[in-house]
């Protein structure tokens, strides 16, 4: 009876913390979320509702270059975008941003606690990521596949544990769901099985012990010839007795060996046979980029991203530079000194997906995010594994404290009080942020210009929301849209830009090529200053507010 009381209890307890880990989780995730929209929005509910009325046909309709090929790399997502403004305006677009930032939280929660199997810790972790991550909840495709991401790892180990049928299931929905919702992200996809299958290869190299395994077979076979003839029962003999030796031998390294493995210094080695089924599904899911209307986008989309200029000038997919990046610097202490001055051990798989993620976050800024959801199952088990080595301390008693009364009043103040000052400096934010994108210009150009005679230079952050009012675009954020990689173009009209607005290249003459006719540009722009000191005779100033200024260039 006392056992099945206190059974219950903890039932109890991990329930009453399961609900207040959610509850604090998700306000948290509403309280990251920016109010005010980013540029790649208003692209996407333009596409959403141009695939709505004509269909995915291959060709962008927006800017006012011709004949410029599109591959609608997310076209699932901006359709379903579309529906929500279009049925709740912008405010339904926050929502749901908040909801999927929710969704994530919760995910990074309910992914670690499943496989680490401990709630507090799962709980910091949701939290510390969606916090180290802020910078990336947008209403963009990318906040849906992280999630996909987070399930994909829960559904591989649980896979490799269990071996059932709902968890390939789910292994082989994802890829179908990222090909027509975020096709950039398709390759990626199948790294995460790697670790696994290079930790199954090494296993495998080390238990067959290559050589005596050889050389048994070799032996056996030279029993197996010399058995068919007669008289050769003295050499069949002493080949017995030479095999019987030498599998003595075998049974001893792997007994000695599989001690070893129990007990490692630093890295958990483990053979999992169930990886063989693990690799027959990724093969499976290699095909599934065929189950959408972009043909074979989701193979050749990254491959001409990598090829062109677009990812060396755009802020998210440089480098990273870690001497500006504090919080994952300070993440990167932490996993080494756990792994360099504790007894704390880590599978193999572990440490190759951390040093994998930890190679794609250096090459390219934006995987941070990446880095933050899958290192955070592989710090939590560090952890846990550390707490339980160094100290008596149960988790399973701080977590019943948090529980009371007291304790959740405490957590749930605390939580509150760091939502405040989250809040606090974007509470007057508004969805359009007015300095940043030009809405009253956009007001001017709609009343006053004839749009099917003018051609706008403009510049890449805010083409997005130009088109989204209906004004054709020199460029926008949908960088691959205007490299020759995609566009099937001669010129790079990407790089045009980023050498124009930097006077790489003098702005006179792009405005030529391209047989411009009107400029609208930033009232701090070096093309603004420089028409304004020395060019106010080729330029007829139409409207000027305190952030934006519309030219004609004057023929």
């Amino acid at each position: 009876m006392d056992k099945n009381k206190n059974k219950n209890k903890k039932i109890s307890t991990g329930i009453k913390f399961t609900i207040i880990a959610i509850v604090l989780i998700a306000v948290f995730c509403v309280a990251l979320t920016p109010i005010t929209l980013q540029n790649d929005t208003y692209y996407t509910i333009k596409v959403g509702e141009h695939i709505v009325q004509e269909g995915i046909d291959m060709q962008d309709p927006f800017s006012w270059h011709e004949d410029l090929a599109y591959t609608y790399p997310h076209w699932g997502y901006d359709v379903a975008t579309y529906f929500i403004y279009n049925m709740f305006g912008m405010t339904g677009i926050y929502v749901t941003t908040c909801i999927l930032a929710v969704i994530l939280g919760i995910t990074i929660y309910a992914v670690n606690t499943k496989l680490v199997k401990n709630k507090l810790i799962s709980f910091i972790m949701a939290v510390g990521v969606m916090y180290l991550i802020r910078g990336y909840i947008a209403a963009r495709a990318q906040l849906v596949t992280f999630i996909l991401f987070a399930l994909t790892i829960f559904f591989i180990e649980k896979f490799l544990e269990t071996k059932q049928k709902r968890y390939a299931i789910g292994l082989i929905i994802i890829p179908i769901i990222i090909a027509n919702i975020h096709v950039a992200v398709f390759p990626f996809y199948f790294v995460l099985y790697l670790p696994y299958i290079a930790e199954y290869i090494i296993a495998s190299f080390s238990e067959t012990i290559i050589y005596r395994k050889t050389s048994i077979k070799q032996l056996n076979r030279k029993i197996k010839k010399l058995s068919k003839e007669n008289g050769n029962e003295e050499k069949i003999k002493k080949l017995k007795d030479e095999l019987s030796k030498l599998e003595e031998k075998v049974d001893k390294i792997k007994i000695k060996r599989s001690k070893e493995l129990q007990n490692p210094y630093k890295i958990k080695l483990t053979k999992n046979d169930n990886v063989k089924w693990l690799i027959l599904i990724m093969i499976i899911c290699l095909f599934t980029g065929l189950l959408t209307p972009l043909g074979t986008t989701p193979y050749t989309y990254l491959v001409k991203t990598m090829e062109g200029n677009t990812t060396q000038n755009i802020n998210e997919h440089l480098p990273m530079t870690l001497s500006g990046e504090k919080e994952v610097c300070c993440v990167l202490i932490g996993f080494l000194a756990i792994m360099i001055f504790t007894k704390a051990k880590i599978r193999l798989c572990d440490l190759f997906m951390i040093s994998g993620l930890l190679y794609l976050m250096i090459a390219s800024r934006r995987q941070v995010t990446m880095f933050m959801i899958i290192g955070s199952i592989i710090l939590n088990r560090l952890l846990v594994d550390l707490i339980s080595r160094y100290t008596k301390v149960k988790l399973e008693n701080v977590e019943k404290e948090l529980t009371t009364i007291i304790g959740t009043l405490i957590i749930t103040i605390l939580m509150i009080v760091w939502c405040y000052f989250i809040i606090k400096p974007k509470i007057n934010d508004n969805y359009i942020d007015e300095s940043t994108y030009p809405v009253g210009a956009s007001n001017y150009i709609l009343e006053n210009i004839d749009l099917s005679k003018a051609k706008f230079y403009n510049e890449y952050n805010y083409g997005s929301y130009l088109l989204f009012r209906g004004i054709p675009v020199f460029i926008d954020s949908r960088a691959d849209l205007y490299a020759p990689e995609f566009s099937g173009k001669e010129e790079d009209i990407f790089m045009d830009f980023i050498n124009t607005s930097g006077i790489g290249n003098f702005y006179g003459d792009t405005f030529e090529k391209y047989g411009i006719t009107h400029v609208i540009t930033y009232k701090n722009s070096k093309v603004s200053m420089i028409i304004d000191k020395t060019e106010k005779n080729k330029y007829k100033e139409l409207y000027r507010d305190k952030y934006f200024v519309v030219y004609e260039i004057l023929k």
